[in-house]
């Protein structure tokens, strides 16, 4: 079984194309055919009612967790309740974006975008001594070309990494934690001891940083020199023209302090020093002035802020496909898709193929397979579907028999003595599935 870097399992197409693109491949005749239609329809079924348990372990345990939430629990959970409830949810988070074939990224991939100058030109800091826990996963490893500007009208090309979808789910700690830390609750931008879970489209590798409720975002030094230099240069001849005002408040201050002999030094008329109108005159002259300038630098700090964080926003907000509880509802959708596809597919190879085939032959046939439908290709995952092909089991009567020995429990996938899959005819398969469908709520009590 080959494996390749830069493949992925994710197959891009729905489940319904990829039903269709089996029945016409021409290895079914009509009334097979329409017995496979027949499989795929249990099968996703099934499958559904399957996901949707995970999703009512998900709501149900959510609840204290969700920052967004407008319910409350009738009876608050105790301490051990709530931790339990959050590894309930960590369980399933798993369990869902897993199946949905995306691969966790590691946390020094996002520490590395912290000490990497991103895409934003913006200074970036993410404390992780905040979170209880973090998880981070992506499908997508690719890269798209964009004209960046440099200069008045100089654009350069640049490529740039890209995650082409990102799930992130962060738990912070509790208040006390905060509390402790000297932290003024009230200004966080997100609620202590809460679960917050994230889901991003195209987000640049080095811009994940910014996907974190608690980053803090400032000027670079470059934004900062360009800020600070034109104020500098503009405070230069403001002193300049309020330096004779000045020089007469410090006069009066001197005169004030008996110190009269030091005005002599300053080159300022006493009779002006001894005049108040005149110092009061300069003292409201040179407030005015270096007031007005330094709100006018404040202003243009403030604008300069609200600049950046306008970027952050606009570069999240038309990336962002879900929040919170919704995040958990499309991954549900996403796993079932996926997980479904992955079975039919191994199914349908091992049912038309001629010859016996070992995992590695059918894995191989299957990435060829769909190579020369589509033109795409991806490292398909045989171990998933085929072990849940040998998990279903169900009952298949002998027709030819009327003894109590005619009724067994069977799976949907064998192996023989020289490892080759082996899977039941299409009549055997329909009546395994039927029979896992109509005694499913047996499995209540099982986490999926």
């Amino acid at each position: 079984m080959a494996v390749y870097e830069n493949r992925e399992a994710f197959i891009p197409y729905t489940r319904s194309d990829i039903i269709k693109l089996c029945l016409q491949d021409g290895r079914l005749n009509g009334a097979d055919a329409q017995k496979f239609q027949d499989f795929c329809q249990i099968l996703t079924a099934y499958y559904h009612f399957r996901f949707h348990k995970t999703l009512e372990i998900i709501k149900d345990n959510y609840v204290p967790f969700n920052p967004n939430a407008d319910i409350q629990p009738i009876t608050p959970p105790t301490f051990e309740q709530y931790d339990e409830m959050e590894l309930n949810i960590v369980n399933a988070f798993e369990h869902i974006v897993e199946r949905a074939n995306y691969v966790p990224l590691p946390e020094s991939v996002v520490k590395q975008a912290l000490s990497t100058k991103s895409l934003i030109d913006l200074k970036t800091q993410v404390n992780f001594d905040d979170f209880d826990r973090f998880l981070c996963y992506y499908r997508g490893d690719s890269y798209k070309k964009i004209s960046v500007k440099k200069l008045l009208f100089w654009r350069q090309e640049k490529k740039i990494d890209i995650f082409e979808r990102i799930v992130l789910l962060v738990k912070f700690k509790e208040a006390a934690y905060f509390r402790a830390n000297k932290v003024n609750i009230q200004e966080l931008k997100f609620i202590p001891g809460k679960m917050y879970v994230y889901f991003y489209k195209n987000i640049p590798k080095l811009d994940v940083d910014l996907l974190f409720p608690n980053v803090e975002t400032s000027m670079t030094w470059k934004d900062r020199l360009l800020f600070g230099i034109p104020a500098i240069g503009a405070a230069i001849p403001l002193i300049l023209r309020t330096l004779p005002n000045l020089l007469l408040l410090v006069a009066a201050i001197l005169l004030v302090l008996n110190l009269s002999f030091l005005i002599e030094s300053l080159n300022v008329e006493l009779d002006k020093v001894r005049n108040f109108m005149p110092v009061l005159v300069a003292s409201l002259s040179l407030g005015i002035t270096l007031g007005g300038f330094a709100f006018k630098q404040y202003n243009n700090y403030k604008n300069k802020k609200i600049k950046f964080q306008k970027i952050v926003t606009d570069t999240l907000f038309f990336k962002n496909l879900a929040n919170n509880a919704s995040v958990f509802q499309m991954f549900i959708e996403l796993a079932e898709e996926e997980e479904c596809k992955e079975i039919i597919l191994a199914y349908y190879h091992l049912l038309t193929s001629p010859t016996p085939l070992t995992p590695q032959q059918l894995d191989s046939r299957i990435e060829t397979w769909m190579e020369n439908k589509l033109g795409i290709k991806i490292n398909f995952d045989i171990q998933g579907p085929l072990s849940n092909l040998e998990d279903i089991r169900g009952q298949v009567v002998q027709k030819n028999r009327e003894t109590t020995d005619n009724v067994s429990i069977i799976p949907l996938l064998t192996y023989n003595r020289q490892g080759m899959c082996q899977v039941l005819p299409l009549d055997d398969a329909k009546a395994v599935i039927d029979y896992v469908w109509d005694n499913a709520f047996q499995f209540n009590g099982i986490i999926l």
